[in-house]
């Protein structure tokens, strides 16, 4: 019988090719793992109590050093910033001028900077993008109602927002304000100080075309599109227009580019703007979502089915579409509020999604077991929570906040790093085995059908190579023998994860209980 270790000086005599291969393939790889940044709550380096890009810049090496073998950097691929442009608000998502950074946050120099040296370290960098509304402070909105006040149709700003007469019904299902000043109705489905875009108007499409292009000449990597079917709300089709033109254009600049959107609705309206861009994957997020019922031991093979499905259908869409998953993010409550990280759910949660194909993204402080709910008070400050670093990093919790501090885990960043057991040291490793096996995230993914098993697994086959994951998310052991769901000779054991140990004697693979594998084949 046969254990599955897989210390770095085996895992390079058994699987040399496929990391050679992977790293020479020419391939811009797009298939990464991303880290969500609420950039006023990540870290300080200036003592305002306000994250900043320069906290960014001094916390890289515990994002990604360079090193990808360090045991102090968690290893991520590619960094998604929550709006920088500046704003009034704290989360900054109305924004009043999307050239200029919020003094808040630093300067252009410091964006310019971090993305210099996320590239020096191979890291993707995408900006969030919120588009479809502005801030009333924005000089578009200011010009828009003295348009109005003037009552002068020819004003280039005239029609910049989506606006009725006072006293005109609204369309059902969209929300417009009233602007005294401008005796007027403007469209505001967030808040009366977001006011809507009017995406008609060809001076806003240009302006907002200008605006991604200006960031892509920086050197920003994409863009994750806020609010995505907001352009037109209520008619999904002519936001997905939108789309297929604003991706298409940038593309012609960047066909590299990067791009996922927002579309926090059901699969079906989703898929439309797959047609256009990486859409998240809200199916399988949160805490009644597929990979949170699957992490409670819940059926592995539910799961692999749907991805396969999922995986078919995205490619039948868009073929450079990839799958986003993910847990949680700064709209939703905390991951580890109802994935304890006591009972091995939350390890076994993060198997799930970061051992699946595509691009998986991690909020920030999840690999930390943060917590953070809305609660009674019905706060989104709630969900966004000042980073655990335990260094005396001044960064502090955004206005607002009201969530019991005797809550919080009590596991700090500098804590956690020095632990092998620590949740920290689990997702750094579970990133390592992603990496050491690309065939994961780029692959041709089939789902192994277990009868009589809630155990369940996959095969992925990229580039002539193939490997196999097998997760067990119960409390109890597993034993799989793999003759009844594949042909293929895997008898080449690379890697495990999770609360146990995993054993291969002949074709019978024992999975012990919440614990995942990664199978490669035989050495010809």
């Amino acid at each position: 019988m046969r254990r599955l270790l897989c210390a770095l000086i085996v895992l390079a005599l058994l699987c040399p090719s496929s990391l050679a291969e992977a790293n020479d393939s020419g391939v811009d790889d797009l298939n990464r793992v991303f880290y969500e940044i609420f950039v006023g709550s990540f870290s300080d380096s200036d003592g305002d109590g306000v994250g900043d890009l320069r906290g960014i810049i001094n916390r890289m090496d515990y994002l990604n050093s360079g090193d990808p073998d360090s045991a102090a950097s968690l290893g991520v691929e590619g960094l998604w910033l929550t709006p920088i442009f500046a704003s009034p608000s704290y989360h900054k998502y109305d924004v009043s001028d999307f050239r200029a950074i919020d003094p808040a946050f630093g300067t252009l120099d410091d964006l310019k900077e971090l993305i210099s040296l996320c590239h020096a370290r191979d890291v993707k960098l995408i900006l969030d993008l919120p588009i479809n509304h502005t801030s009333t402070q924005h000089r578009w909105f200011r010009n828009f109602i003295n348009a109005h006040i003037m009552n002068n149709p020819d004003n280039a700003y005239y029609d910049f927002y989506v606006w009725l007469p006072a006293g005109e019904r609204a369309p059902a299902g969209r929300r417009f304000a009233q602007s005294k000043e401008a005796k007027l109705l403007y469209e505001a489905n967030f808040s009366d100080g977001m006011p809507e875009l009017n995406y008609d108007l060809p001076a806003v499409r240009q302006a907002v075309l200008d605006i991604a292009l200006y960031y892509l000449d920086l050197g920003v990597d994409g863009f994750r599109f806020d609010a995505a079917k907001y352009i037109y709300l209520g008619d999904n089709p002519a936001s997905v227009e939108f789309w297929q033109w604003y991706v298409g254009e940038l593309r012609k600049v960047k066909p590299d580019l990067y791009t996922v959107a927002e579309v926090w609705d059901g699969e079906g309206v989703i898929d439309q703007y797959l047609t256009a861009t990486n859409c998240f994957n809200f199916t399988t997020s949160q805490q009644d979502g597929l990979i949170a019922e699957t992490a409670k031991a819940g059926n592995v093979n539910r799961f692999t089915a749907y991805i396969e499905k999922y995986q078919q259908k995205i490619a039948g869409l868009n073929p450079s579409a990839m799958n986003i998953l993910f847990v949680s993010n700064h709209d939703m409550d905390r991951a580890a509020g109802f994935l304890p990280l006591s009972n091995g759910q939350m390890k076994m949660a993060a198997n799930l999604y970061l051992l699946s194909p595509g691009s998986p993204f991690i909020y920030y402080g999840e690999e930390l077991g943060m917590k953070g709910s809305r609660g009674g008070a019905n706060t989104d400050a709630n969900r966004r929570l000042a980073m655990l670093w335990g260094d005396g990093d001044p960064v502090r919790d955004p206005e607002g906040t009201t969530y019991d501090a005797s809550k919080q885990t009590a596991q700090t960043a500098q804590e956690q790093l020095g632990k092998p057991g620590s949740l920290f040291n689990y997702y750094r490793k579970l990133l390592q085995i992603r990496r050491n096996h690309p065939e994961i995230a780029r692959g041709t993914y089939t789902a192994l059908s277990l009868a009589d098993s809630k155990a369940g697994g996959f095969l992925s086959s990229w580039q002539g190579r193939t490997v196999a994951v097998f997760h067990n998310t119960t409390t109890k052991d597993a034993r799989i023998d793999l003759s009844q769901c594949t042909d293929l000779p895997f008898d080449t054991a690379c890697d495990f994860i999770g609360m146990g140990e995993a054993f291969l004697e002949g074709s019978v693979l024992t999975l012990e209980a919440q614990t995942s594998a990664v199978l490669v084949m035989a050495q010809e």
